[in-house]
């Protein structure tokens, strides 16, 4: 790449790759955004330009200046950005892709659903739907391996939890056309997310009408669970402490809490799903730090609580930490400023588009030390790396599952490594990492499952 002069560029000062370099790139861009990223950033720096009309669009690398676009300035830094409109073309104006002020009061009222103080509480019902996974497996005699693809099997237990914990529901009814509409929904919101001339939702393209029949597969769900529960609550004080009861006693309209519901669906289990089964993918290729995790998780009386799993699993919790520093489920963040602001000590427009990625990021040789290594113990301490590590986002609208998410992870991995143990099978190679909604492995992710000596109690 050569970088731009000041004049070629809408961000002025800022260096960056040329529009040729862009169009030379098309093609990597589109295959694989992550590598393409990096390169950005190791070649122009912390503070990197696209060759855009318009305001600038630019690749933020310093924690100094993603703590400021995601927390000191927050409020002028919004998500009225492509990439949500995309996403929000699915989940509506859920708390993930919503751009509006009205994102607060819904965040109020689906809080005490992730209170830490709840979590103890649904502890029993994350360690029911891992044992249920397990039995699925089967992985026969003991000491005997056998291939599994985990990562399919990951999402249908990180769904299985998301009903149980926080719709009070059994999904399984309707995991394969949940499951299916969520993988469709990744690839659409990608694709409308890449498009360079925004196309209006009405317009009958292929694209729109896959759009609107994944739309209405959620909407059907939804309006299902929410009538079931209105049904089996009627004359009772209250809908339930769970999410659904909670937006149900909220004030909110069945087309709002529709909106959380299928954010929660997609982000809910999304994550965790891809967050365990690259972890997995990891202590298979570690098998000593994966004895460490097991020799923590047969240790335990029982399965670590949810709330203080961290206090419970320390290696385990370390393991997870790390593995969402080398793969985060949310591989890039964008914001728009409403409002001229400083970054980088420049000055920006107004509707200057901030581009975050924490792949990125957790990768940065400048930041972290032998940055591509799984090394744990770098978080045995509990210090993180402020601005240099947000696997959930950062500031007001650090994803509100956080807590949630990692402790189900640490909770479902010291289930998993009690009794069973992964490894990787002959002749492996890595799956390509593929940047969707989340981060995903292409083609899945398959393992050896062999059995051990104790399960867990």
């Amino acid at each position: 790449m050569t970088t731009a002069t000041p004049s070629s560029l809408s961000a002025g000062p800022f260096p960056g790759p040329t529009a040729l370099d862009m169009a030379k790139a098309f093609t990597k861009v589109r295959a694989d955004p992550l590598t393409f990223l990096g390169e950005v950033r190791d070649e122009f720096g912390d503070v990197a330009a696209f060759p855009v009309p318009g305001v600038p669009a630019l690749l933020l690398s310093d924690p100094v200046d993603v703590r400021h676009v995601l927390q000191t300035s927050a409020r002028q830094w919004t998500k009225d950005t492509v990439q949500y409109a995309a996403l929000g073309r699915i989940t509506g104006n859920g708390l993930l892709a919503s751009a509006e002020p009205s994102w607060m009061p819904h965040r109020r009222a689906a809080a005490p659903a992730f209170h830490r103080q709840r979590l103890a509480v649904v502890s029993e019902q994350v360690v029911g739907a891992t044992d249920d996974a397990l039995r699925a497996w089967d992985t026969g005699p003991l000491g005997g391996a056998r291939e599994v693809e985990v990562s399919h099997l990951l999402a249908g237990l990180a769904l299985d939890v998301v009903g149980r914990t926080l719709f009070g529901s059994d999904l399984s009814p309707h995991a394969g056309r949940l499951l299916d509409a969520t993988s469709e929904a990744a690839v659409l919101v990608v694709r409308a997310g890449r498009s360079i001339v925004p196309i209006p939702a009405r317009t009958p393209t292929p694209l729109n009408r896959r759009i609107r029949a994944a739309r209405r597969e959620f909407d059907a769900l939804s309006h299902l669970l929410i009538a079931e529960r209105r049904r089996s609550t009627a004359g009772q004080a209250t809908s339930g402490d769970d999410l659904l009861g909670l937006l149900l006693d909220g004030g909110l309209t069945d087309d709002e809490i529709r909106d959380e519901l299928v954010t929660m669906v997609i982000a809910g289990h999304e994550t965790v799903a891809a967050g365990l089964t690259w972890t997995l993918m990891l202590l298979a290729e570690h098998p000593a730090i994966q004895e460490e995790v097991h020799e923590e998780a047969a240790g335990l009386t029982g399965p670590p609580p949810l709330m203080g799993a961290d206090a419970a699993a320390p290696v385990t919790r370390a393991v997870v930490d790390e593995a969402l520093r080398l793969f985060p489920p949310a591989w890039a963040i964008s914001r728009r400023s409403s409002l001229p602001d400083l970054i980088g000590g420049r000055e920006v427009p107004a509707g200057t588009l901030a581009i975050i990625s924490p792949y990125v990021l957790h990768r940065h040789p400048r930041l972290w030390d032998d940055p591509l290594a799984f090394r744990p113990s770098r978080f045995h301490d509990g210090i993180e790396q402020r601005g240099a590590y947000l696997p959930f986002g950062a500031g007001p609208r650090l994803c509100i599952g956080r807590e949630f998410a990692l402790a189900e992870m640490v909770v479902v991995l010291t289930r998993l490594l009690a009794g069973h143990q992964f490894t990787t099978p002959p002749g492996w190679t890595r799956p390509f990492a593929e940047a969707r909604v989340a981060l995903h492995p292409r083609g899945g992710m398959t393992l050896l499952v062999g059995g051990r000596g104790r399960t867990a109690s």
